[in-house]
Parts: C-alpha cells; sequence; structure tokens
C-alpha cells in the first residue's frame, strides 16, 4: 500500500486536499470517486526522487505539441474522440506514447472523462494540461482548450531551449577550465616542482603563490581521495538539503535574487504565469484553482509561495492584483495589468499580452547575456591559466639569474 496526496472537487463544489493510502494510483482516483470526489491531483507521497524519471518517461515535449494540435485539429473536424485518439496513437512513433494513448483509448471507451483518463498519466500530462483539458469538457469547448495548449507547450519549449542554448556554451567553457586546471594541478606542476628543487636546491626561496600552488599540487596528487570524496560529499550533501522543501525554497531564492541570472529567472516565470493562468482563466477553471495550478507550473518555490499567499488573500475578498503588489515579488506592470483586466472583465487576453511581452524581454536578455558571458569567461580561463604561468615561471627565471 502507497500513501497519496490528493487534491479533489467535492459535490458541493469545494476544493478538498488530503492523504489517501492504496494499492496504486488508479485505485486511489476509484476510491475518491466513490466517495463522490472528483480528483484534480493526485501524487504518491512517499515517491523518492529521481533524477532520471523525465528520461524514463520517454516523452519528449515535441511528442505532445504535436499530439496537442492533431487532437485539437480531429476534434474541430467532427472526428470521435475515441476514434481520434486511437489514431493519434497507432501513428506515434514514440512506443510510450502509444501505449499511454492505448490505456487513455481504453478508459475513454469504458466511459471515463478524457480529463480523467490524462490524470492517470502524470508523467506525460502536467495538471495544467489535465485542469484545462477539464474545463474544455465541461464547457464543451475542447477543441479550442487543446489549440491553446498546443500553443502554450510550443511557448514553453520555446523558452527552455534559448535558456539552455545560452547556457551551453559558458558551462563547455566552465568544465574545460576546471579540467584544465586538474590537469595542470595533477601532471604539470609537479614535474616543475621536481625542475625547481633541482635548480634551487632544498633550501631555495620560493615564492609565497609557487609555494601554495606547490602545495597545493602535492595534496592533490598524495591525498586526490579525499579530494574527491569531499566534492562527491559536498555535491551529495547539496543535492539532497535541496530536495527538503526548506533547502528547495532557499535555492530558488537564491535563484531569483541572483545579480546576472535573477532577472532571466524572474522573466521566465512571469512569462510562465501569464500565459499559464490566462490559458486557466479562459479555459473557465475557478481563480483559487487556477492559483493553485500556476504556482506548480511555474516551476519555482518562491513564485509558488507568494501566489499560494495571493490565493488566501483572494479568499479573505482581496482582489488578485492587490495581493500581488503587496507581495513585491511580481514585476510592477504584472498587477497594474491585471488590474486593468479585472475592471474590464478581459483578464485572459491581458496576461496573453503580458507573456507575449516578457517572452520578448527573455530573448532581447538571453542574447545580451551570450554576448557578455563569453568574454568574461575567456578572461577568467586566461586568468587561470596566468597564475599558474606566474607561479612557475617567475621562480624558474630568478633562479636561472642566480645560476648565472
Amino acid at each position: 500500500m502507497a500513501e497519496f496526496t490528493f487534491t479533489a472537487q467535492s459535490k458541493s463544489g469545494d476544493v478538498v486536499k488530503g492523504h489517501v493510502e492504496a494499492a496504486s494510483r488508479e485505485a486511489a482516483t476509484e476510491m475518491l470517486v466513490k466517495q463522490g470526489n472528483r480528483p484534480i491531483s493526485i501524487v504518491e507521497a512517499s515517491t523518492k526522487f529521481n533524477p532520471l524519471a523525465f528520461i524514463q518517461s520517454g516523452i519528449k515535449s515535441s511528442d505532445l505539441v504535436i499530439f496537442t494540435r492533431q487532437l485539437s485539429t480531429m476534434v474541430s473536424a467532427g472526428v470521435p474522440l475515441l476514434r481520434a485518439l486511437t489514431t493519434l496513437g497507432e501513428q506515434t512513433e514514440n512506443k510510450t506514447f502509444k501505449d499511454i494513448l492505448a490505456t487513455i483509448s481504453k478508459d475513454v471507451q469504458s466511459g471515463t472523462s478524457l480529463g480523467d483518463a490524462f490524470a492517470k498519466h502524470p508523467k506525460a500530462f502536467s495538471d495544467v494540461y489535465i485542469n484545462m483539458v477539464r474545463a474544455g469538457e465541461a464547457g464543451g469547448i475542447l477543441d479550442d482548450i487543446l489549440k491553446r495548449l498546443a500553443l502554450q507547450q510550443e511557448k514553453n519549449d520555446s523558452i527552455k531551449k534559448k535558456v539552455k542554448s545560452a547556457m551551453t556554451y559558458p558551462i563547455i567553457l566552465v568544465v574545460i577550465t576546471i579540467g584544465a586546471f586538474f590537469g595542470l594541478m595533477l601532471f604539470v606542476i609537479p614535474q616543475i616542482g621536481k625542475i625547481l628543487l633541482d635548480l634551487g636546491g632544498p633550501d631555495a626561496q620560493l615564492p609565497m603563490i609557487t609555494q601554495v600552488m606547490l602545495g597545493l599540487s602535492n595534496f592533490m596528487v598524495e591525498r586526490w581521495y579525499i579530494l574527491l570524496g569531499g566534492i562527491a560529499g559536498a555535491v551529495f550533501g547539496l543535492r539532497t538539503y535541496i530536495r527538503t522543501p526548506k533547502g528547495k525554497h532557499q535555492f530558488h531564492y537564491l535563484m531569483v535574487r541572483a545579480p546576472i541570472l535573477g532577472p532571466v529567472i524572474t522573466k521566465v516565470a512571469v512569462a510562465r504565469f501569464a500565459r499559464t493562468f490566462s490559458s486557466l482563466i479562459g479555459a473557465g477553471v475557478n481563480m483559487l484553482e487556477t492559483l493553485r495550478v500556476t504556482g506548480n507550473a511555474i516551476g519555482n518555490e518562491v513564485f509558488r509561495q507568494e501566489l499560494e499567499e495571493a490565493a488566501s488573500a483572494v479568499t479573505s475578498g482581496q482582489q488578485l492584483s492587490s495581493a500581488l503588489a503587496k507581495g513585491g515579488l511580481f514585476p510592477a506592470i504584472v498587477p497594474q495589468m491585471l488590474a486593468v483586466g479585472e475592471e474590464t472583465g478581459k483578464t485572459a487576453d491581458i496576461l496573453i499580452k503580458v507573456a507575449d511581452f516578457y517572452e520578448e524581454e527573455v530573448d532581447t536578455t538571453i542574447a545580451g547575456l551570450s554576448s557578455i558571458i563569453e568574454p568574461v569567461m575567456i578572461v577568467f580561463m586566461g586568468g587561470m591559466v596566468g597564475l599558474v604561468a606566474v607561479s612557475v615561471m617567475g621562480p624558474i627565471a630568478s633562479l636561472s639569474q642566480n645560476i648565472q
């Protein structure tokens, strides 16, 4: 038996949260349905962190975008839902996704709603996806909702690719620099130290920087297992701490406040918030559920907590724009635009414009960072090589003069 944390909607329309024990996620879903609740999300509480979970799921974001776009087209053309799912499952080349769609087709055929069928596969379909599909089914606008979902996923995928592309070159340079440093300290410096001792003798007076470099090199050569153990322990300890709620929140807070990456992370989070919130509100999802799902979709604990506090303020009667303005995490333009949307009743349309604006800002900022990071990393690499050269060549030149 496993323990599951669930969020569900009761018969009276209230959102309830709690824990339930069941043999599987499907069994937990059936248990909640029998109790008269409509499951919104069910997550196994005992699930351990698996860094390869996304890889093991075998489903790329591009697979999901194509599926969503094609399903929307077929539903709009009047193709029965079950036939559309069966056709798309047969033509997909992804084996994992094919099996998932086959299972979903069986569930739909047995009378399960499409949203509930998607909810049984959380690795393939996010909370945002599931809630929007459910709202589309309830409002009879599933084809329109699927179009919005496809557009939203394309935008999110585009931002992820741009951020990864901008970070690839600096990461490669950092890895090369660290590799070169360890190579020099493990193989080159010991040989040069032997030459210095041969030239100057055991009583040779070496500069402090040279003594430090030789001492560090000797430690790395003779105590390499301590160095590797320390690095591995530090990485493991940091990763373990970051997985805890407190550690994850502190790590995300530091990332948001970081001098260079902070503005990029904030703009990405705001763009994702605006587009996700707009899609859910436009689909007819209630405000509190929209804030909960959007907070989880952003992927940053600081923003999630901010939206959680905003949801509490909305429950007490405040406007969302006022709650976000008091929080101070979101840029001032966001609560101002939200206030206009609340006054005109066009919140979804206005937030789409906010999302477009911040996505353009992300493009501009990333392009600027790319042009800045390259020379900074080159200077950093040159500085490390120069430090090694100064610590080695200086004593050699001095000893050569003394010998002459």
